[in-house]
């Protein structure tokens, strides 16, 4: 598979005096035609991770290179990102004085296309995000899970090689949160856009192909989604319980039943 993001010792620190490490020598390579979660606690440095692939924010040190461009040395990013990437947040982020095509044409205006071609993409994309039936409305007419469909349908815009989607469930009910992830999936595997999203929802980040989990401004583990009971398992083991048994922390496997203590001798056993 082609790489179509890498970092190298991607780096970023705030502060003047005591320096806070909000991402901390952090290499990583997303593949062309991935759908990959990032998940970790509050202050892990997913959101600022996310923001360095998308340029919207510089490093301290280290490259983020992206379609085999490194974003330090293009001159206008801005440009870069119109044509490259397409942002998903957890607020919606629509215009409340525009209907939801007028919001969809957003990115496309300053571009090289025709206002009818605009307006046409525009309602195109709005019926793949199944959503045709309310091109003339405005965001206070629609639902939740209705306007952050637009928000993707804008993201799409410009045809980007890359989807960056900060928490876009978060603010969900269940149902729309499930609709809006089975959107991304299908518009991953028929379009082949590159999806990274920022979750805290294990539900959400398990409907993806690869989850990258972040501590303290590192990658502390990743693996490739499997099966439920391989799922349950890799979440095991990255609990406190789970850690101490890889460590062969005798005291811990005590605390279980001598049953349940040969299953995971079994497991564990697989999984160092």
């Amino acid at each position: 598979m082609n790489t179509l993001v890498e970092t190298r010792n991607l780096t970023k620190t705030y502060g003047d005096g005591e320096l806070v490490h909000a991402l901390d020598d952090v290499d990583l390579t997303i593949h062309e035609g991935e759908m990959m979660a990032v998940m970790g606690p509050s202050g892990s440095g997913k959101s600022t991770l996310l923001n360095m692939l998308g340029g919207l924010d510089r490093p301290t040190r280290g490259q983020v290179i992206v379609d085999g461009q490194d974003l330090a040395a293009i001159r206008s990013l801005d440009s870069f990102r119109a044509r490259t990437v397409g942002f998903v947040f957890q607020l919606h982020n629509l215009l409340p004085t525009l209907t939801a095509l007028e919001n969809v044409e957003v990115p496309m205006r300053g571009q090289p296309i025709g206002r009818r071609a605009r307006h046409d993409w525009a309602r195109e994309l709005l019926g793949l995000v199944d959503l045709a039936d309310r091109a003339n409305h405005l965001p206070a007419q629609l639902s939740g899970g209705q306007r952050q469909k637009v928000a993707i349908a804008r993201a799409l815009a410009n045809r980007p090689r890359l989807i960056l989607a900060d928490e876009p469930t978060g603010n969900l009910d269940s149902q729309s949160g499930a609709d809006i992830i089975a959107l991304m999936r299908r518009l991953n595997e028929e379009l082949g856009t590159t999806v990274v999203l920022v979750t805290h929802d294990t539900t959400v980040a398990h409907q993806t192909r690869r989850i990258v989990t972040m501590r303290d401004g590192r990658i502390v583990h990743e693996h490739g989604v499997g099966t439920a009971f391989e799922e349950d398992l890799e979440t095991f083991l990255d609990s406190s319980l789970g850690r101490a048994l890889l460590a062969g922390d005798g005291g811990a496997m005590m605390q279980l039943g001598a049953e349940r203590q040969a299953v995971l001798r079994r497991l564990l056993a697989g999984a160092a």
